[in-house]
């Protein structure tokens, strides 16, 4: 199963990297061309798009660093892996949407007075940001359609980073477009709208990520559907303190499940294997599962916990049972169920003389533990 989750885990570290290195090829290139085409047809608000792509590397670079060491298998320090470094490069990322916003709203308030400082109209400034919203829309989407394939939330705000991109090239559109007709304070009232979406974009990714790092459960949904599929598995009489958690879209779950008292623990364990099992492989966003076995709800309390230990209870029972042999005594079955013990001694029936003595027997080694205050009932078996 491990072998199979890390090769998982490289697949997809090679998508992220593949969709990010695309998305950096084309922020170069339009890093370069607005530049260009800025400087030709005398626009700064061009120049100043093109640096904006320039700047859109820079995250694309801290996005593929993050996802080369999220995607590190656990280790010995860090067994539950690296997918933290996604869920703090995600807060990064959203921090930055928050600075580039501001910035954005500081310039664009600056100019709504001096409209002089506008960019002059200019058909070549305008065909290349027109072409620039929709290569970085095309980048938006191509990219957020992989960040919803592979759970990442590191992708899904690289994927808005570029549409905050795209939004400041509707920007230079407008600004353009508003100084040819005559309204050169477009600019600065829509990008001012455009930057308060983008700072709501990156402040939710923020509290999203946040919440995630502090171990914030899963949705009332995912939960159901969770204990839906628990409750599926054959011989889960009913199950509490079902705890979850997220890491760079995985979610890691705890459960307590309650099952018959008197099973085996090697059944009691088969079925723990069975909900582990129903869980990875019916819910996708489940990558780990850890199944406590109770013989009883010990959400609220545990009502045997005070209860002797094995060890003791043995060296009493010998002392209260001195006739059987000691070899007996070790093969004793003990249940811990609700504050008390229940003892099954299994006998060799070559102990009694006739059928008669077993039911004199039995009441002898009940009467001789009335002085255990916490035995509850023993059930005596003779075998051949």
């Amino acid at each position: 199963m491990n072998s199979t989750r890390d090769l998982t885990t490289q697949q997809r570290y090679k998508e992220v990297r593949k969709v990010t290195l695309i998305g950096s090829a084309i922020d170069f290139i339009l890093g370069v061309v607005k530049i260009i085409a800025g400087w030709l047809a005398n626009s700064q608000a061009l120049i100043a798009d093109g640096i904006h792509s320039f700047s859109d590397l820079l995250t694309d670079f801290f996005v593929l660093y993050a996802a080369k060491h999220s995607h590190k298998a656990a280790d010995e320090e860090h067994p539950y892996g690296h997918g933290r470094i996604e869920t703090l490069a995600t807060v990064g990322l959203g921090m930055t949407l928050i600075v580039i916003a501001c910035g954005i709203a500081y310039h664009s308030a600056r100019q709504i007075d001096k409209p002089e400082i506008l960019p002059e109209p200019g058909g070549l400034a305008l065909m290349i940001a027109v072409l620039s919203i929709i290569s970085k829309e095309w980048i938006y989407r191509y990219t957020v359609a992989a960040a919803r394939r592979l759970r990442s939330d590191m992708l899904h705000a690289n994927a808005w980073h570029s549409r905050s991109d795209a939004i400041s090239s509707i920007v230079v559109v407008i600004g353009i477009a508003g100084a040819m007709y005559g309204y050169p304070y477009l600019d600065a009232v829509a990008a001012i709208v455009v930057a308060v979406m983008i700072a709501k974009i990156g402040a939710n990714m923020v509290r999203s990520s946040t919440q995630e790092l502090i171990d914030q459960a899963l949705d009332k949904n995912e939960l159901n559907a969770i204990r839906a599929h628990i409750f599926k598995i054959r011989g889960v009489r009913s199950m509490h303190m079902l705890r979850s958690r997220k890491s760079a879209g995985n979610a890691f779950i705890d459960v307590h499940i309650q099952v018959d008292p008197k099973l085996s623990v090697s059944e009691g364990h088969q079925i723990g294997d069975a909900v582990q099992q129903r869980l990875l492989d019916s819910v996708d966003i489940v990558s780990d599962v850890t199944v406590h076995i109770d013989p009883e709800n010990d959400e609220s309390n545990s009502p045997s916990s005070n209860l002797p230990y094995r060890e003791k209870v043995i060296e009493e029972l010998r002392q209260c049972w001195p006739q059987l042999p000691a070899s007996v005594l070790e093969e004793v079955t003990l249940h811990y169920l609700a504050g008390e013990i229940q003892i099954e001694l299994d006998l060799p029936i070559r102990i009694l003389r006739n059928t008669e003595e077993a039911q004199q027997l039995v009441n002898e080694l009940k009467a001789a533990v009335g002085a255990l205050p916490y035995v509850n009932d023993i059930q005596v078996r003779f075998k051949v």
